[in-house]
């Protein structure tokens, strides 16, 4: 399972909380990757919601990084 900025955009606007089988379905039904629904079905399933998308992947960066930069500066 390998998660990219761009593969993880596609769960911003998940229902939040999901459980994993609900983050499936909506994978499907917004026409998110392949690699998006395989990564999601690879997940660990204890039947606990994930609380957000840093739960699925912890290196998702949040709004208060600095992740994107100005490249004029």
């Amino acid at each position: 399972m390998y998660w990219t900025l761009e593969l993880a955009a596609n769960l911003e606007d998940a229902p939040w909380p999901a459980t994993k089988d609900e983050l499936i379905d909506y994978a499907d039904r917004t026409g998110a990757p392949a690699e998006v629904i395989q990564n999601l079905m690879e997940m660990d399933d204890d039947g606990d919601p994930y609380e957000s998308i840093e739960e699925v992947w912890p290196d998702y960066p949040t709004a208060n990084e600095d992740f994107y930069f100005d490249e004029e500066d």
